[in-house]
């Protein structure tokens, strides 16, 4: 707690101390705490096994500083709590409460690099946008990827390097990524694990497309289906459509891995639409697995609905109310183990 808070304190002194020649450093955050009543139910063989109703609270605090060094060159950070989502947990079964939930509240992004013309770089821990782009949900969680899992449990970020540049009508996007390193029981030079991700973006009239592929470069440790030394790869597209005062998202992304006996390929299919405070979207995935002579059928959907009610905004922040509706559905090999999980939430938050 005296950690935290002398972080804090620190930080409030830096933003009131910037000087004219350090006009450049902008620090800002988010809080937010969120109750959610969350039901859940299993089923064996069409039986049910367990079923759960539950009420507990999330919380958590974000701090945002952004260094403009000129000429370009930036540095970007976000600290937060370590743990899923960034948040902590009260009530229910969910873990202790305040202060030992914030006690590795530390940096979770932390990435710099240039923006010139033409062209950009970054290296470091960068944020993936995974909220909004499924691409890196289907390559690590392929038997599950509904629910922005990637976002939750990565914290939306990959440690890497990225290289971008206007090529034609578009921009062409290329990073590097090292993935986790459990020190792979072979020699050699590439004993880590290491993925690149191509996106190209462009614009056809009033349609924006991104045509993009994630895949292994070495071989990579698949712990969400408890795989080693596999190589996936994905490909796939997020397609905008505005429409009036709406706007649609369409996203369709294929994965499929075939090594070391490791055999699968599935895909996600999302339909997304915003209109003002609203937003929705319905999730589809689907999974066949045949790896090490199996024969696995996984199948997903999930839908979330949000308002966003802005109660407060002024030069100063903001605070925001929004219902949050969501709903998870799974089913392993055609019934043999269905899962149900609804999370109503009201969301309530501080930016500043």
């Amino acid at each position: 707690m005296k950690k935290l808070l002398s972080l804090v304190f620190g930080l409030a002194i830096l933003a009131t101390s910037v000087t004219t020649a350090e006009a450049g450093i902008k620090i800002s955050g988010d809080a937010q705490v969120r109750p959610r009543g969350e039901f859940t139910k299993t089923k064996v063989d069409g039986e049910e096994t367990q079923s759960q109703e539950e009420l507990y609270w999330l919380y958590r605090l974000r701090l945002k500083i952004a260094a403009d060094l000129g000429e370009g060159f930036f540095l970007k950070a976000l600290l937060a709590n370590h743990s899923a989502g960034w948040f902590a947990t009260i009530g229910g079964d969910k873990g202790p409460a305040f202060p030992s939930n914030l006690s590795d509240f530390g940096p979770n992004h932390m990435y710099f690099g240039r923006m010139m013309q033409n062209s950009h770089y970054v290296m470091g821990w960068m944020p993936v946008n995974s909220f909004n782009n499924p691409i890196y949900d289907l390559t690590v969680y392929p038997s599950q990827p509904l629910g922005i899992p990637y976002f939750l449990f990565g914290n939306d970020r990959i440690f890497g390097l990225n290289y971008g540049a206007k090529v034609g009508p578009g921009e062409l996007n290329a990073s590097l990524l090292v993935l986790d390193d459990y020190l792979k029981d072979t020699d050699g030079f590439f004993r880590d694990e290491y993925a690149i991700h191509l996106m190209y973006k462009t614009n056809i009239g009033d349609i924006t497309i991104d045509p993009q592929l994630l895949a292994a470069i070495t071989d990579s440790n698949l712990f969400s289906m408890g795989y080693n030394n596999v190589a996936p790869w994905t490909f796939g597209t997020n397609v905008v459509i505005p429409a009036d005062d709406i706007k649609f998202t369409l996203s369709g992304f294929y994965t499929t891995c075939d090594d070391s006996g490791v055999d699968y390929d599935g895909y996600l299919f999302r339909v997304k639409a915003e209109r003002g405070p609203i937003r929705a979207w319905v999730d589809y995935s689907s999974l066949s697995d045949d790896s090490f002579g199996a024969s696995d059928e996984y199948k997903n959907m999930y839908v979330w609905a949000q308002y966003n009610w802005k109660v407060h905004e002024s030069s100063m922040g903001s605070f925001t109310l929004s219902p949050t509706v969501r709903y998870l559905t799974t089913d392993e090999n055609n019934g043999d183990e269905e899962y149900q999980r609804l999370r109503t939430e009201l969301w309530a938050q501080v930016t500043f």
